[in-house]
């Protein structure tokens, strides 16, 4: 298809405006049209490639959307149970400290069932990279409230949306582990505009640095949206992250080379 529809002159090298990273599977993507995995993993990859680690990357995803990314990540990928993937990074890392290691969960994942993994691990200053994408909801189980869900948002768990007085408040996990001491680089992006997908690529970039210091986490948390646990069409979707969650999880560095940005 490729060889019969392409200009010539759009095929050669002085003219490549894009290539496909080799580090991504080539395959279509089974994310549901306008979710921001896609994006986070194309440059996740594309910052794999460009240091040249791809032979000594391992990847890790527990459960959720997340786990999807076995399909698509061309590195060495490895599962973890639901929450506990900061604790076999841990391992990993700990066994092979020549080895690139990072995670890649969701907030359903990170900030609920293994949010004592993410704590205990970032305050131990373990030497790897978390990539957190936040949504506000489980998106793969059905859309039930997350601990990141809004006031008022409405999930199949919370249909009249969510009350804080009964479900307590939205969790700010990212805000929370900047606080320990173990944390090296913590930042909250997003990946809606193509502006916001160049800060976050060189985000992640900064985060896989960290390791080449053996200084502590660098956390990376991508807000984004879920159209479909949303109810919404991408651009809808995107329109209601940008006017309700980006106020509650505002977008930048939070700690930058170990300290905490004012």
């Amino acid at each position: 298809m490729e060889e019969k529809f392409a200009h010539p002159e759009l095929r050669t090298p002085e003219n490549l405006v894009y290539k496909r990273t080799d580090f991504l599977v080539d395959r279509p993507l089974s994310y549901c049209p306008g979710c921001g995995h896609g994006v986070v993993h194309r440059m996740l990859m594309e910052v794999v490639e460009d240091k040249g680690i791809g032979s000594i990357t391992i990847g890790i995803s527990p459960v959720g959307c997340s786990v999807l990314a076995y399909d698509f990540l061309n590195v060495d990928m490895l599962g973890a149970a639901h929450g506990r993937a900061p604790a076999l990074a841990t391992a990993i890392k700990r066994l092979w400290p020549n080895r690139y290691v990072f995670t890649y969960q969701g907030d359903g994942d990170l900030a609920a069932i293994g949010t004592a993994e993410t704590i205990h691990a970032c305050n131990r200053g373990e030497n790897f990279t978390i990539i957190f994408i936040n949504n506000g909801i489980y998106g793969m189980t059905g859309g039930q409230m997350a601990p990141t869900t809004l006031p008022g948002m409405r999930t199949s768990t919370c249909p009249y949306g969510r009350d804080v007085g009964i479900m307590g408040h939205p969790m700010k996990i990212t805000e929370l582990i900047a606080q320990l001491p173990g944390t090296y680089y913590v930042t909250r992006q997003a990946v809606h505009t193509p502006a916001a997908v160049r800060k976050t690529k060189k985000a992640l970039r900064k985060a896989i640095d960290c390791q080449d210091l053996g200084k502590g986490i660098g956390f990376v948390e991508v807000v984004s949206n879920c159209n479909s646990g949303w109810k919404m069409t991408p651009v809808q979707a995107n329109q209601w992250m940008e006017e309700h969650m980006f106020p509650k999880y505002p977008l930048g560095d939070i700690k930058v080379d170990g300290e905490l940005v004012k």
